[in-house]
């Protein structure tokens, strides 16, 4: 007796698995512009590389004889494929079934992608396009189950423990809601596309709730979440997503028990960059380009930024010294005089936190004025934001080697600098408790009114009290450890990342405070 008539079953359950939502839910896919589930993973992996888990899973129906009448292929596609050479996991919704709704094999198999990932310890990659939960249960029909064994592991703390030991990188691909919205940023690297929405809630349960109609794209567009820090990076189309995460996951390790991977480097660790000399102009009201100075200093080309549309004083990023990742932290002076804002401050934070999870090394090239100020910015709780900036820095487990490039002061400043960090400035460096200006309005106001000349009062008391801020006394006194040419930035930086080098085996493993979304 063989078993033909299963082995036909499951053949027949794969085929229709491989159809998704038939010809017409595929072909209104395509006409909206985006690919398939099944299509994003093949562009996503290396060719021919996916390697499917629970293919045959889904909602079967069967007559009185036991013959297959009916089956809805379970609604996430979940396996194991190749990133650039590497393994990993990835899974997302199919929108053609449902609109992405898990059914109950789908949402167990969502589930089911982060536990894979930490088993396994590689790193996990979403493909988002779905809703959450429905109204008629995971099935489309009467709900099954009431909730979960009460001893049960609850659904989100696998997501809190791959955040803690792999790589998450995730994709808006379209419309993303409920329970896949917070997957999305349940990750340390999120990128979203310019025909995406994320969501809590869609438009008609955000008109039942509060009557007040609004779009998709009112609610939870990219102009919305690529400027609140919801996802760090905004795209073109599927195709640009696809490949920042292979960029993004190329600088890591697969797991918290690895160092990140060393390239091979064509870039000379002894270039000097003559252009740095003149970057800082020397008026202090001129703007520059901290950007231009990061691709001058780190390996040619290797720059990769991450959330450059929120918390724009503030830049951060990877990028690699002699093929050696590291985390990028950086003021952007032209963006509010490079000040850390509130949502600046939750970016460095989680920033340094990343750091911190995969042993990257911080590389910090500073020009912080300070915390934002006025009424808009004690509203945000900048003080509170920026302070927890502070103490992840001053908790760090990483290297650092800071570079003060021109203002480091106030309580931001601290932001920028790890325990027992290697630090140097450029010669255009000023270090105080205030900028001079605010100070100096502060401090001397009754004598700048009573001079004869109020503003040339004021003017030599800036000058005066920006004498003290200078950094030649405090490189004389060993205050830093070198007061430095700019041009030989990078020289200095790779003979501290070959002494460095070393420390970096001792830390691999879970860090104790892992980063948080």
């Amino acid at each position: 007796m063989s078993w033909e008539k299963e082995t036909e079953e499951l053949t027949q359950k794969r085929e229709l698995a491989q159809a998704q939502g038939g010809e017409e839910g595929v072909a209104r896919q395509h006409a909206k512009g985006f690919l398939t589930v099944r299509e994003r993973i093949d562009t996503m992996l290396d060719g021919g590389s996916f390697e499917e888990l629970g293919g045959a899973s889904g909602d079967a129906s069967r007559d009185d004889e036991g013959r297959l009448t009916e089956f809805t292929p379970a609604n996430y596609v979940l396996g194991f494929g190749m990133v650039g050479g590497r393994r990993c996991v990835i899974g997302g919704e199919d929108f053609t079934l449902k609109g992405g709704s898990p059914n109950a094999a789908g949402l167990r198999k969502s589930v089911y992608a982060e536990e894979l990932a930490c088993t396994y310890r590689v790193p996990l990659v979403r493909l988002h396009q779905g809703a959450g939960g429905s109204v008629t249960g995971a099935g489309g029909g009467k709900p099954k189950t009431v909730g979960a064994p009460v001893n049960h592991a609850p659904r989100f703390k696998s997501v809190a423990q791959a955040m803690a030991t792999v790589p998450v990188a995730s994709a808006a691909l379209g419309a993303v809601a409920g329970l896949p919205a917070a997957r999305l940023v349940a990750s340390h690297f999120t990128v979203m596309t310019k025909d995406s929405q994320v969501l809590v809630a869609g438009p008609a349960v955000v008109e039942r709730a509060l009557r007040r109609s609004l779009t998709k794209e009112e609610l939870g567009g990219p102009e919305v979440h690529a400027r609140n820090g919801v996802v760090d990076n905004l795209v073109e189309d599927e195709a640009a997503a696809f490949a920042d995460i292979q960029r993004f996951l190329s600088y890591l390790p697969p797991n918290v028990w690895e160092l990140p991977p060393c390239t091979p480097a064509d870039d000379p660790a002894d270039r000097r960059a003559e252009e740095l000399i003149e970057m800082v102009p020397r008026n202090r009201r001129q703007i520059y380009d901290m950007r231009k100075v990061i691709e001058l200093v780190l390996d040619a080309g290797s720059f990769f930024e991450m959330g450059r549309l929120y918390g724009t004083g503030t830049i951060t990023g990877l990028a690699r010294l002699m093929g050696q990742p590291v985390g990028v932290l950086g003021n952007d002076c032209k963006q509010l005089a490079g000040s850390m804002t509130a949502t600046g401050a939750q970016k460095t934070r989680r920033f340094i936190e990343f750091c911190d999870t995969f042993h990257l090394p911080i590389v910090s090239l500073i020009d912080e004025p300070g915390f934002m100020i006025g009424a808009e910015a004690e509203k945000a709780g900048t003080i509170r934001f920026g302070t927890s900036a502070v103490v992840a820095a001053a908790t760090s487990v990483v290297p650092w080697a800071s570079v003060i490039v021109r203002k480091a002061h106030g309580v931001a400043e601290a932001a920028h600098f790890g325990p027992d960090g290697f630090v140097v400035a450029w010669p255009s460096a000023e270090i105080g408790a205030i900028p001079v200006e605010g100070g100096v309005a502060a401090a001397f106001s009754r004598k700048i009114v009573e001079a004869g000349d109020p503003e040339a009062e004021r003017l030599r008391l800036e000058e005066a009290m920006l004498a003290l801020q200078s950094v030649v006394p405090r490189a004389e006194s060993f205050s830093i450890h070198d007061l430095i040419d700019p041009r030989d930035t990078r020289p200095v930086l790779c003979d501290w990342l070959a002494r460095v080098q070393p420390l970096l085996q001792h830390l691999t493993g879970p860090t104790s405070f892992s980063v948080r979304p």
